[in-house]
């Protein structure tokens, strides 16, 4: 039996690329772990989700000025997460001026803020490991309401919210002349959807919404870079397959009056023979698993993730994790 999150034993360090994918977007990822997005406009960068601490936040800066030497004025968040968003502190003294967030993002980090990045350092022990850097929780200085345009020179950048779905504060980055995406953890390729915040309910609609855009590649929020229209449109059915079929078991388990653990095994006989080899399956699934149950059963707001909850919900479901 597990006494740890799966994520604990997930030491090895991941490798790391930095993919041109257009004349002014780039991706940064790293096998599984939490992707980065960067536009390089004509007077500036742009960073979209900002690593998990400051100290992470150097390598990607040392990516970045083998490149270009502008000034990194802007990151937007695509939402409110600990491991997307701590690492905002590590741009000041490279030129950062405002950290972007939408309303709804804002919201979530009064009302739950702290919260997260409790939780979620206890939940990711590598990508947190120069936690002492973070200065506390990140700020947005620039808050928009549905969408808002920014000009980085003669470069049109849309950052839009076009529907909930890994959370309610869901932001992504649209670079239209270039038909580049950066969607966040709205779209996740051979990586785990987290759902532990999620409105499963909304999520396939917004996915609709995305795929209007006619994006011809796309960051998501883990796994590589999708960079055909073809990928993209196997990464955006894959999360579909993925947060539908973990919907819908949760509701066939309410409707069986079920309880969480029994939820579980009827979702693992679902949803492991195609997704139980992706990155981080087995870190989410119980948290996944929780919310799609209580939104199943009426509860239409995630409840807020502790410390405290997490351990409870981890060591209560470990009798349906497989043996290894």
């Amino acid at each position: 039996m597990s006494t740890q999150f799966a994520s604990a034993a997930d030491l090895d360090v991941k490798k790391v690329s930095f993919t041109q994918l257009s004349a002014h977007c780039w991706a940064y990822t790293a096998e599984g772990d939490p992707n980065t997005g960067v536009i390089i406009g004509d007077d500036a960068v742009m960073i979209i989700d900002a690593t998990a601490t400051p100290v992470a936040a150097q390598d990607l800066v040392r990516q970045i000025r083998e490149v270009t030497d502008k000034p990194i004025k802007y990151v937007t968040l695509s939402h409110y997460h600990a491991v997307r968003v701590l690492g905002a502190s590590g741009y000041k003294e490279h030129g950062l001026q405002q950290v972007i967030a939408s309303k709804d993002t804002y919201e979530l980090i009064v009302e739950r803020g702290q919260q997260d990045m409790d939780s979620e350092i206890g939940r990711f022990p590598r990508l947190f490991q120069s936690v002492e850097s973070v200065p506390g929780l990140t700020w947005p200085t620039l808050i928009f309401q549905k969408e808002m345009t920014l000009m980085m020179g003669t470069l049109e950048v849309k950052i839009m919210q076009l529907g909930r779905g890994h959370t309610k504060g869901d932001t992504v980055v649209w670079v239209p002349s270039e038909q580049v995406l950066f969607s966040g953890d709205l779209v996740e390729c051979d990586a785990a959807c987290y759902t532990g915040d999620a409105y499963l309910t909304d999520w396939p609609q917004t996915l609709d919404n995305l795929t209007a855009l006619n994006a011809q590649k796309l960051v998501p929020g883990r796994g590589p870079a999708l960079e055909t229209p073809e990928q993209v449109a196997e990464g955006l059915a894959y999360t579909r397959a993925f947060v539908t079929t973990l919907f819908q078991s949760a509701q066939k388990a309410v409707a069986q009056n079920m309880n969480l653990k029994d939820c579980m095994a009827l979702t693992r006989a679902a949803m492991d023979p195609q997704f139980g080899q992706v990155f981080i399956y087995e870190h989410c699934l119980p948290f996944d698993v929780t919310r799609a149950h209580d939104e199943a059963s009426g509860v239409r707001d995630p409840r807020i993730w502790t410390a405290e909850r997490d351990q409870q919900m981890w060591h209560g479901l470990q009798q349906t994790q497989p043996q290894s």
